[in-house]
């Protein structure tokens, strides 16, 4: 009786089903551009509310919380960069703010308590396409990077220590970062689907620590990401392997 049970709960989880907005022929995928929004705003309004009128000496809550943010990140990107890392901590603060964000709405808010037409609400993270959108981002980066520093020059690594291995380099650089958009795909993705059958099954106690566990596990998933892509900017920028 319980796997039945089980099995029917599952079965009425809308997973793989989205909702889509029709704009001039396209379709776009109606659910990750809202929540994404309301994670671009969160980003934005304390930004904001930061810098609108800053002191060398911070005097309001919102300065001390993003100067420790930024310090954070200059801190990774530091770690991962050596001494030409200040460039890149704009890019490496957003990607890691931006999937921070994006994983604790999904460990935290009930989206599925919102009814679409189709499909639900849910982090921008657990959408293959959001993780590898942020993944041909951070490849792009790289090879910017790479290509602003030393030229057409930075081709050359694809034939170091021998032209044999050219297509294996050339591979390399793109599953990189692709590796890393499967891997916090899966873990949010899995997280949010044990959160809601839990939910589901038991409504009051067991799911909470689960959602803790999420939490803890969201964050290292944004700092793994982050941390990684800073690596392959210097790699890229410094043409160390």
């Amino acid at each position: 009786m319980i796997s039945t049970l089980s099995t029917v709960l599952v079965a009425d989880l809308d997973v793989g089903k989205h909702f889509y907005w029709e704009v001039f022929g396209y379709s776009l995928h109606g659910q990750v551009f809202i929540v994404s929004w309301i994670v671009i705003a969160l980003i934005l309004i304390p930004s904001f509310l930061a810098t609108s009128n800053p002191n060398e000496v911070p005097r309001n809550t919102w300065q001390n919380i993003m100067e420790i943010v930024v310090e954070y990140v200059q801190s990774i990107a530091k770690n991962q960069m050596g001494s030409n890392f200040a460039e890149w901590v704009p890019f490496i603060g957003t990607l890691f703010l931006f999937i921070l964000l994006s994983n604790w709405l999904g460990a935290l808010v009930p989206w599925k308590l919102i009814h679409l037409p189709e499909g639900e609400l849910a982090a921008p993270t657990n959408d293959i396409n959001t993780t590898i959108s942020l993944a041909l981002a951070t490849s792009i980066t790289y090879f910017y990077g790479g290509l602003k520093k030393r030229g057409f020059s930075y081709f050359k690594k694809y034939f170091e220590p021998t032209p044999i291995l050219l297509p294996i380099n050339v591979l390399e650089d793109f599953t990189k970062p692709l590796s890393l958009s499967f891997r916090l795909f899966g873990n949010i993705l899995a997280d949010e689907l044990t959160v809601t059958v839990l939910t589901l099954l038991v409504p009051i106690l067991i799911p909470l620590p689960i959602m803790v566990l999420g939490l803890f596990a969201s964050s290292i998933q944004a700092l793994i990401f982050a941390t990684l892509a800073a690596a392959y900017i210097g790699e890229s920028v410094e043409g160390h392997h």
